[in-house]
């Protein structure tokens, strides 16, 4: 079975139903991947702009967007190279009032065994054992 790339606004489609037909076929291709008939594969980029565009465009609470978020990146039949930092950012953001890319990015460092940053944010410093540093 061949993998297919899904984008954000198919995601958009589907958690915002903003388009009603639009979002019945964006159904029914998460129904196929469920049921194992279709393979989809995206990037933590896409992860990335859907947390934004759902928080910024569409008002979704942030306690909201994790929770949609969180069912997307487990969801069997969808690849995503990045899904065990994905999943832990979303975690540490959902516990600290920083943005969704330094969760992301603290929890890289973690992964990569880093506990230094070079940084103006100051976002890193309620991160636990990340040592933040201006140049």
């Amino acid at each position: 079975m061949t993998r297919k790339f899904i984008d954000t606004n198919i995601f958009l489609r589907y958690l915002t139903k903003d388009d009603p037909a639009k979002y019945a076929k964006c159904r029914e291709l998460f129904k196929r991947v469920l049921e194992g008939k279709a393979v989809l594969a995206t990037s933590g980029l896409v992860i990335a702009e859907l947390i934004w565009t759902l928080l910024s465009y569409y008002k979704v609470p942030k306690s909201d967007v994790i929770e949609k978020i969180s069912i997307i990146v487990a969801t069997g039949g969808l690849y995503i190279p990045d899904k065990d930092i994905i999943t832990d950012a979303l975690v540490l953001y959902g516990r600290h009032n920083i943005d969704y890319i330094d969760a992301y990015n603290a929890v890289f460092m973690r992964y990569h065994r880093m506990n230094a940053i070079y940084s103006y944010d100051e976002d890193f410093d309620k991160v636990e054992g990340m040592k933040r540093e201006e140049p």
